[in-house]
């Protein structure tokens, strides 16, 4: 049974929402997950990037995320979004558009990201 678009987006958005809580026990990631930021390799693993995603300095930074919109095609999830970064007080934000292959249960196995310079807004 193929799964449907509002898991596949689920998905996704279980990844975007541990950015802000520092919590990846949600996160379905393939073991053999790989992610890719900036044309960068940033996760080895499903495990690193779980690992990554709770204790990962770089994470730490983020105190929101808004303006989440997910396409879906096939076993990809397309998402777009603002991460919001501290310090609060310069209120400053960036777009971030991730895709997200899935496999057939529903486990993240590919990101790819890509993110513009923080604006005040």
């Amino acid at each position: 049974m193929a799964l449907a678009d509002d898991d596949k987006v689920a998905a996704a958005k279980a990844y975007v929402d541990a950015l802000v809580s520092h919590d990846a026990t949600h996160v379905r990631l393939h073991p053999d997950c790989t992610r890719t930021e900036l044309g960068i390799k940033t996760g080895r693993s499903g495990g690193h990037i779980a690992r990554s995603l709770t204790f990962g300095p770089q994470f730490r930074l983020i105190h929101q995320v808004s303006d989440f919109s997910a396409t879906v095609d096939g076993d990809r999830v397309d998402t777009s979004y603002l991460v919001h970064v501290q310090p609060k007080f310069l209120r400053l934000s960036s777009r971030v558009t991730e895709s997200f292959d899935l496999d057939e249960v529903g486990r993240i196995t590919k990101i790819i990201a890509t993110f513009s310079a923080p604006v005040r807004g």
